[in-house]
């Protein structure tokens, strides 16, 4: 593990993502949304909101929903956002950090925010011969803000809850991205509930999960001071009557438990996946227990094999936009078993031209 500050922004394209990868004809495996998402259910709920549109919307109940859903008492403790990427947004409004660090690889979004507001971001690199497992003695001492994705984006790793609670100190804003948290079968190393930590803020998406992306929700989880700075630094009427319907629709017993038996599922999916790379010569999985809808695969001529895959129909997330990571990975989300299988015999044929 090293912790130089890379090149600045201009030496990855921070604002790629994976829906540039995708277009019409091409099987996704580029975007991070669970497939077949919003279940019919939720997106009845949704349009049973359009006939209140000429009021402002209200964010009340959904805000005391998703408090008693991670057992907080107290709604002021939560923030609704549009979407979890607008918090990173208002975070580089509201803070005013000295050392800001983010760890990385991760979601590019973070240190977009925070230097297009005019901060400097101290990158702390994790290794791949490392697993990219954090090492909290990493982070440097003056930090006064640490950004860590949980699990991270792209490379799927699940950091320990107990290395996380290392980064907390006194004077220090620790952010907790866990926008894949949901994807996780009980979510063993989440911070959600979490009100022992100083500086703890944990942001969650509903996007990934619910396949809401276009309509926008997300929320901040932490102490009622720091949520009110970031709620000042905030447009007023952010999050619209659809989105604020479907985050209280998303915090309903049911919904929890269709969440759960999805990230089964999910988990399942993904080790038959893991299976099937592992006959793939030459393809190297990053991390040793991948837990996230999504694999970072290290490959020869990754960009080669990306473009042949394209050509074959397959959208794949680029690597090498995230910082620490260069031209030879590609991220591949995780899909049912038939679309993981016609992918293997794909990618097989895409390294072997």
């Amino acid at each position: 593990m090293h912790t130089p500050t890379e090149g600045g922004a201009d030496a990855y394209d921070l604002g790629h993502h994976g829906d540039r990868e995708t277009a019409e004809g091409l099987v996704d495996l580029a975007v991070n949304v669970r497939t077949g998402t919003p279940p019919p259910w939720l997106a009845e709920r949704i349009a049973g909101s359009l006939a209140a549109l000429a009021s402002y919307p209200d964010g009340r109940a959904a805000r005391a929903a998703v408090a008693a859903r991670h057992g907080r008492a107290d709604a002021r403790e939560v923030l609704l956002t549009a979407g979890a990427a607008e918090a990173f947004v208002l975070l580089a409004r509201a803070l005013r950090p000295r050392c800001a660090a983010v760890v990385h690889p991760q979601f590019t979004e973070p240190e977009a925010a925070l230097r297009a507001a005019g901060h400097p971001v101290h990158r702390v690199l994790l290794a791949a011969a490392d697993g990219f497992r954090l090492d909290p003695a990493a982070v440097p001492e003056q930090a006064d803000l640490v950004v860590v994705g949980n699990p991270t984006n792209p490379t799927s790793v699940l950091h320990p809850a107990a290395a996380l609670r290392q980064l907390a100190r006194p004077g220090r804003t620790l952010v907790v991205d866990e926008a894949f948290m949901d994807a996780v079968p009980g979510e063993p190393e989440s911070l959600a509930a979490a009100r022992d930590v100083p500086g703890l803020l944990v942001l969650r998406s509903l996007t990934k999960t619910w396949g809401l992306a276009g309509l926008r929700i997300g929320y901040v989880l932490g102490g009622r001071e720091p949520l009110a700075a970031l709620e000042r630094a905030q447009p007023l009427w952010a999050v619209s009557a659809p989105a604020l319907a479907a985050a209280q629709a998303c915090m309903e017993p049911a919904a929890l438990a269709e969440a759960e038996a999805a990230a089964v599922r999910t988990a399942a999916d993904r080790a038959h996946l893991l299976d099937l790379l592992a006959e793939v010569p030459g393809v190297a999985v990053a991390g040793a227990a991948p837990a996230a809808p999504f694999v970072l695969l290290r490959l020869p001529d990754a960009a080669a094999v990306r473009e042949r895959l394209r050509a074959g129909g397959w959208a794949v997330r680029r690597g090498d936009t995230f910082p620490g990571l260069g031209p030879q990975w590609l991220r591949v989300a995780v899909r049912d078993r038939a679309t993981s299988g016609a992918f293997a015999a794909a990618l097989t044929a895409a390294l072997r031209a």
